[in-house]
């Protein structure tokens, strides 16, 4: 069978007239003699709804029963899709997860897919039929049903493309494609023909809201081919691919940013051996994932200052952890939530001496103080005040962006 993967995500789906539209581009498939496979995300807001009504009827609403709740908003849209496909005169219907059934492991709210089953599904698809499949969601041991983190539903779409070979996952969205930054902030921002798994999967960790980053990593993991294009034009989008199959020699491939962040810093730490680990330990075990740190040289072997970063929804809480940790003692506890992370992207990187003194020089001509530096081997990120955010966007995606060389990969 010649099988294609199609995601829908909120906004492509967000009202009656959108999900007509959408049926229509699934019937061009059809009609093209694929069997179409569809994940549906909830339409748009529907999630954001159920999560208020979860939290006013209760502060301390189970986790197994909000991932019940979160998703009856995937159920909805699947129906009402395979209606209008069955009122156009095609065979469809609707498919829960458990109904097919999608294996999870892990936490409600943050599972994992590790499982599909295939049979019920492909004697559909070989009778002619066109599955509309909610994403976000699936069946743990206990066959309790599961959520995957916000934006779950892409990685719904990867893994049915994994387990049914399908030639290709198109993921789509109200944009065109991956930009080299966001539209909104620049409007030099350009349309990336392709990107690596690598590049997407730091770009989308790093802020840039196209699609889920555990998804990307299961795309790369199961060597998945995406497409990621919009339901409102017909333009062409983005391909998420292999390193190897790039071709572009920009050293620099996007520019990406967050602007939720929080920096903590605690001065005057007792410098010992296991005290960063006391320090993150509570957060760790609350939930609280801590991007940026810097740990300074003691100089006296006494004290040290330690600086990090969370995401500010999240400063009130970890203030509170640090305050009764007795595991730790330090002179001052400074916060900012007047910062913001900008990144520079790009597998060039690895091959490229020179681009971390590019980035630091075309901030330091404009007077912009850097705060927190992190690095791999394909990203530099650092830690700014707020106010500089989009000047720092728009000069790095100037300086840094055009920053090509002949390239190991074209060889």
């Amino acid at each position: 069978m010649k099988i294609i993967d199609l995601k829908f995500g909120g906004t492509t789906v967000g009202t009656l007239d959108r999900i007509v539209k959408i049926s229509k581009i699934i019937i061009s498939y059809i009609k093209k003699k694929y069997k179409v496979i569809v994940v549906t995300s909830a339409m748009s807001g529907v999630t954001n709804e159920l999560i208020k009504k979860a939290e006013k009827i209760s502060k301390n609403f189970p986790n197994s029963e909000r991932d019940v709740l979160l998703s009856t908003g995937e159920q909805m849209a699947s129906a009402l899709i395979a209606g209008k496909l069955c009122d156009l005169g095609f065979n469809s219907r609707s498919w829960m997860s458990w109904q097919i059934p999608i294996i999870t492991r892990g936490n409600y709210s943050a599972a994992r897919i590790i499982k599909i089953g295939t049979d019920q599904l492909k004697r559909y698809l070989k009778k002619g039929g066109t599955p509309i499949i909610t994403g976000f969601q699936g069946l743990n041991k206990e066959s309790r049903l599961t959520t995957l983190e916000r934006g779950g539903s892409d990685a719904s779409a990867i893994m049915l493309a994994k387990f049914f070979k399908a030639k290709r996952c198109i993921i789509y969205t109200d944009v065109d494609g991956v930009y080299t930054t966001d539209p909104n902030l620049t409007k030099k921002a350009k349309k990336i023909k392709a990107l690596s798994y690598e590049e997407m999967l730091e770009m989308s960790s790093l802020g840039a809201k196209v699609m889920q980053p555990a998804s990307i990593q299961d795309a790369k993991l199961n060597k998945v081919k995406i497409d990621v294009k919009s339901s409102f034009t017909n333009k062409t989008g983005t391909q998420i691919i292999g390193r190897k199959k790039i071709k572009d020699t920009n050293i620099i491939r996007g520019v990406s940013f967050t602007k939720n962040d929080a920096k903590v810093s605690l001065l005057g730490v007792k410098d010992k051996p296991g005290v960063a680990a006391a320090i993150f330990e509570p957060l760790y075990k609350n939930s609280i994932n801590v991007d940026m740190v810097v740990q300074n040289i003691s100089s006296d072997g006494k004290e040290t200052d330690l600086t990090f970063t969370i995401k500010s929804d999240d400063l009130l809480k970890t203030k509170r952890l640090i305050s009764k940790n007795r595991k730790i003692k330090f002179k001052k506890l400074i916060v900012d939530k007047n910062v913001a992370k900008v990144s520079i992207v790009g597998v060039g990187m690895i091959t490229t001496p020179g681009v971390t003194y590019r980035m630091f020089q075309a901030l330091a001509n404009k007077k912009i103080n850097i705060l927190v530096i992190s690095t791999s081997e394909i990203k530099i990120s650092v830690l700014i005040q707020s106010k500089n955010l989009k000047k720092s966007v728009e000069l790095l995606h100037k300086d840094c962006l055009l920053y090509t060389s002949p390239s190991p990969r074209d060889s």
